[in-house]
């Protein structure tokens, strides 16, 4: 089979390595679609072997198949797999970390934030842009038959972050929700808060996106190149701010124009990886009785249900994708990809 090696500054080959077959508890998937994520252009353009420290891990990250958005179709299924469980032909998208399955967050559906360490594919273990991949089958997570499997690379990273986020906030049709950042994570956050019944607010630096999040339903945009982001949303709001914000950039100036920006009692979620923000506490946290928080990827129990959301709701979550891509043109993808002027980009075989 084929698949791609991230060698880091910019570089990144095609090689053949051998078709995979399941151990015991093992499934082999044909890919379909492997979503490309942002977080790959840390593998992709950092010094050789340094991808995981660049990225705050540790490990050795040199030979992996790079893709941590697989979605695809089981052809082979481990000898101690329940045939009544996973079937060949099953659509399946894969949650992209795996743990010891033993400590209490494994046990939850949490594998990355394992006790014991975890297992990322496209990062520490073979990922998704191969013909085939082969995970533990308690890494699947089903695939909506009313889903492309485009759609499933999607929500198998970035838009399962967005959902995962508004979860934590309890999003509801009672909000209004500032959203920083509208890159295909924040793309998917305006998608579906709007399906939640939200007022939604798009924010970002970039006119083009900032002119295209009204097609994901954003009802007010700011270009904070422009427009200093705060004083436009307290103006939307009647001097009150939003009762919700969520930062999908993790540049520092949003991060702190996020929470700058909420209302008295309200809540603000952090998803964008990196960087740092500057707060001062009193003003901007503790006399607003303001709720600040991380919100890393989803659970698998968390994937499943965003899938199901985004089906019940008819959330057209292939509009995030500006780019479709084959495996032998991967090395254009990514130089592409790396000018960061387009939305999602996806392999699709």
């Amino acid at each position: 089979m084929r698949g791609v090696i991230f060698k880091g500054e910019r570089v990144l080959e095609i090689q053949d390595f051998p078709d995979p077959h399941p151990g015991p508890d093992e499934v082999v998937l044909e890919m379909k679609a492997s979503g490309m994520c942002g977080s790959d252009l840390h593998f992709y353009r950092a010094p050789a072997g340094q991808a995981l420290a660049a990225f705050g891990m540790v490990g050795d990250d040199a030979g992996f198949i790079g893709g941590h958005e697989p979605c695809g179709v089981v052809v082979e299924v481990g000898a101690a797999i329940d045939p009544s469980v996973i079937r060949i032909g099953d659509r399946m998208m894969v949650h992209h970390y795996d743990g010891c399955g033993f400590c209490d967050n494994c046990r939850t559906g949490w594998p990355q934030l394992c006790d014991r360490g975890n297992v990322i594919y496209g990062a520490t273990a073979h990922g998704g842009h191969a013909d085939y991949i082969k995970v533990p089958a308690r890494t699947l997570v089903r695939l909506p038959d009313e889903l492309s499997f485009a759609a499933g690379a999607a929500i198998s990273c970035g838009t399962g972050t967005a959902f995962g986020a508004l979860v934590r906030l309890n999003v509801n049709a009672k909000d209004s929700l500032a959203v920083f950042g509208q890159g295909p994570v924040g793309q998917a956050a305006v998608q579906l808060a709007t399906a939640m019944g939200a007022e939604v607010i798009a924010v970002d630096v970039a006119a083009e996106r900032v002119a295209r999040a009204r097609e994901f339903g954003a009802v007010h945009t700011i270009n904070s190149a422009e427009t200093d982001p705060v004083v436009a949303i307290k103006e939307l709001t009647r001097g009150k701010g939003v009762v919700k914000a969520l930062d999908c950039s993790g540049a520092p100036a949003a991060r702190a124009a996020a929470v700058k920006s909420t209302a008295k009692w309200g809540s603000v979620a952090f998803v964008g990886e990196g960087s740092t923000v500057t707060l001062e506490v009193s003003p901007d946290m503790i006399r607003k009785q303001l709720t600040i928080m991380g919100s890393y990827t989803f659970s698998t129990v968390g994937q499943a249900d965003c899938a199901k959301f985004i089906a019940r709701h008819e959330v057209e979550v292939d509009k995030v994708f500006t780019d479709h891509w084959r495996l032998d043109d991967a090395v254009d993808a990514y130089r592409n990809f790396d000018l960061q002027t387009g939305g999602k980009a996806v392999i699709e075989f």
